[in-house]
């Protein structure tokens, strides 16, 4: 069975497209008694607000039509941002060679936080540099990546 997230993906990918953008991704969460459905959509030379503004219509008018949510919820429309989530496998090929970070499900090495260099993506396995050693992680085993900002 489909996740909430991979079928609002599915429901709303093309529309997004359609306005230029790219759907980066999609996270709900429970906030109180409200749930957050939160999107990020990312476009070549940046989001703009009005980017966001367009697509936080466009969605919600499908939301209203097709309805997938059995619950109250907000909807939340931005960019990812400089410490951007990191959804794919494919998503964190592009980011080889900067830092990330990373919170597992189960620990590794009585350790859920990882942070370091990302140095391969491979058959499901990324393949991190910290504190100068390797340290191999399932993505299945991947709560959540972030890309690390450098200021």
């Amino acid at each position: 069975m489909a996740t909430l997230e991979e079928k609002l993906q599915e429901l709303l990918i093309d529309s997004i497209e359609d306005l230029g953008c790219e759907l980066w991704g999609i996270e709900c969460q429970r906030i109180g008694r409200f749930l957050t459905v939160r999107l990020y959509i990312d476009k070549e030379g940046g989001v703009t607000i009005d980017d966001c503004s367009d697509v936080s219509r466009q969605v919600s008018a499908i939301l209203d039509v097709e309805d997938p949510i059995n619950d109250k919820y907000n909807l939340e429309v931005s960019s990812p941002g400089l410490d951007r989530p990191l959804f794919t496998l494919a998503q964190l090929t592009r980011y080889i060679g900067q830092d990330i970070s990373v919170h597992l499900r189960i620990p590794v090495l009585e350790r859920r936080k990882w942070q370091g260099k990302l140095e391969k993506v491979e058959n499901d396995m990324l393949t991190i540099l910290v504190d100068k050693q390797q340290q191999i992680l399932a993505f299945g085993n991947v709560q959540k990546a972030n890309l690390v900002p450098k200021f």
